[in-house]
């Protein structure tokens, strides 16, 4: 058995949103890359960036991460995370322990232009799904983690379902 201890408490980060969003993303929880730097999806071989900018027609890889969420917010794509607070150890969805959610229902209750969620990931959605209003067009996605090893021009194009969601 592994002690408690061994599984540090993790908080998320706080959502990225503007009232108009027509799309939002929520992932599971924050990586120890993405924790230790405060950004989302901050672990370099995270397809995340590469995917969105794929997506937006925007080169969001180069630029540096506060206009990478400006470019992403002005194409009306919030983010935030299923889970606020959990114990885990590393990075893995597969130990997060004791998980407490995020209050989805009140950051959407904000979003009246909102469409669509896309899960980033089976934990988010599995987690995520039975938290959602009814109304919304709702997508569970693969993981853009390296940690899911499907190629990233098959996890491309499983992400493209959300081009209608864009502006």
């Amino acid at each position: 058995m592994t002690p408690p201890d061994s599984h540090p408490v993790r908080e998320g980060l706080p959502p990225v949103a503007r009232p108009d969003a027509r799309l939002l993303i929520l992932g599971s929880l924050p990586g120890e890359a993405s924790l230790a730097a405060a950004q989302y999806y901050a672990h370099p071989r995270n397809a995340f960036w590469p995917i969105m900018a794929a997506l937006t027609g925007e080169d969001l890889v180069a630029r540096a991460y506060p206009e990478r969420l400006a470019a992403l917010v002005s194409h009306r794509v919030a983010l935030w995370d299923v889970v606020g607070r959990a114990r885990r150890r590393g990075s893995l969805d597969a130990h997060i322990k004791d998980a407490s959610a995020n209050p989805l229902a009140e950051l959407i209750a904000t979003l009246p232009r909102l469409e669509a969620v896309a899960f980033n990931g089976a934990t988010a959605a599995r987690l995520g799904q039975p938290l959602l209003p009814d109304g919304l067009a709702v997508y569970a996605l693969p993981s853009t983690s390296p940690a899911h090893t499907l190629a990233f021009a098959a996890k491309l194009a499983a992400w493209r379902a959300l081009a209608p969601h864009l502006d």
